[in-house]
């Protein structure tokens, strides 16, 4: 599981991840590089975290 979030939603994210998955969440920043043109999936900011269980 994959969410892309901003700094507001980075929480949510976590928590879903451990409910959902029950392992902890891995939290990236993403770079210049990795800027996706998607917004963050609980707004329509841009997303600045990728928040996964992987």
């Amino acid at each position: 599981m994959i969410k892309f979030c901003c700094h507001t939603h980075v929480d949510i994210a976590m928590e879903e991840i451990i409910d959902e998955c029950e392992v902890a969440p891995v939290v990236e920043l993403l770079t210049e590089n990795d800027k996706l043109s998607t917004s963050c999936s609980y707004c329509e900011e841009t997303p600045i975290y990728k928040v996964s269980n992987e």
